[in-house]
């Protein structure tokens, strides 16, 4: 019984690397998925981290996993998909605690003019004001999906606080609205870019909507101030963000090698570093990452970084709007027992 009691104590003296995960540093009156924290939160959390253990760099964490050298306890800030507000916002305040942090930027966003797919899905079917009441639509596979709104077309008061209030990680869609976006959600992740955006594109002419005049991603010129920022680190994110364990060989394979690729060209620099979108990855996909020729590849699965991890499925850990307090309590936690 004292054995079992003491491999259940965590090892506390393991040396450990925490990698935590943010998306957006911005004030949105929605957020389903829980992408975004805020200015002030992101400043709280920047003195947390900065007071509760060494901050480094991805490069600097790679380099001490390699000579074997990682100290017991260490974080690492990354962003993923490109968001402007990583300029606008989470630069300055990285800057002013001189903290290092890695940005993984979707290549194509750099030559288009739209939003991500997500973000236009949630704006139609949860802010909208009024919608059609019968919704239609053929995926590229032939599957057909239906749907009545009823009296949920029209967005009522009541109806837009319970979308404010919806986390779609932790609780069931609160309306038609909420419950329609969300099937759409879970049905165009697993699907390629083209079919995704052709699917955007009907619902858009459903709802007689209009796409946004400007993109809420980075430009390649905000881009490439953060690369001459020695503090920050530019990786890919693929070329058009795909679950990549749903694709075939062929496609994991364009998506990684272009986006590398793109983003080289655009910054002059060479991109090393990869993280798979939603984490999405399998065995071919390490494969390709290595044979891709990046040295790291990041997944969205929450555990703490050993010295035997595999650099090509690095876990993290994704931050909510918590306030600091709270962030401390999760990062003990992480630590202790992820």
């Amino acid at each position: 019984m004292l054995k079992n009691l003491l491999n259940q104590i965590p090892n506390y003296f393991e040396p450990k690397a925490l990698v935590v995960l943010y998306h957006r540093v911005a004030e949105v009156e929605l957020d389903p998925w829980n992408l975004a924290v805020s200015p002030a939160r992101f400043e709280q959390h920047l003195q947390v981290l900065k007071d509760f253990a060494p901050v480094i760099s991805v490069p600097e964490l790679l380099a001490k996993l390699h000579t074997k050298t990682l100290p017991r306890r260490s974080v690492v800030i990354t962003f993923d998909d490109g968001y402007i507000d990583n300029f606008t916002y989470a630069m300055p305040l990285l800057e002013q605690f001189q903290l290092p942090a890695t940005f993984f930027v979707v290549a194509n966003t750099l030559t288009r003019s739209q939003d991500f797919w997500w973000d236009e899905l949630a704006r139609i079917f949860l802010v909208q004001p009024i919608l059609p009441a019968l919704f239609s639509l053929t995926i590229g596979n032939g599957q057909r999906l239906e749907f009545d709104l009823a009296n949920d077309c029209v967005l009522s008061e009541d109806l837009w606080v319970l979308h404010q209030q919806w986390k779609g990680q932790y609780a069931p869609p609160p309306t038609r609205r909420a419950h329609l976006y969300h099937l759409l959600w879970q049905t165009l992740i697993p699907l390629p870019s083209a079919e995704q955006r052709a699917a955007i594109s009907h619902i858009r002419d459903w709802t007689k909507a209009t796409p946004p005049i400007q993109p809420n991603t980075m430009s390649v010129a905000q881009l490439q101030l953060l690369r001459d920022n020695p503090l920050f680190t530019v990786g890919a994110h693929t070329l058009t963000h795909p679950a990549l364990a749903y694709h075939s060989s062929s496609v994991q394979k364009h998506e990684l090698r272009m986006g590398k690729q793109l983003l080289s060209q655009e910054l002059s620099s060479n991109i090393e570093l990869v993280a798979y979108p939603y984490g999405s990855c399998n065995d071919e996909t390490i494969n390709l990452a290595r044979a891709e020729e990046f040295t790291a590849a990041f997944t969205t699965q929450a555990q703490t970084i050993t010295s035997n991890a595999n650099p090509y499925r690095l876990g993290r850990f994704q931050v909510d709007n918590w306030d600091g307090p709270t962030l401390k309590k999760y990062i003990r936690h992480w630590f202790t027992y992820c």
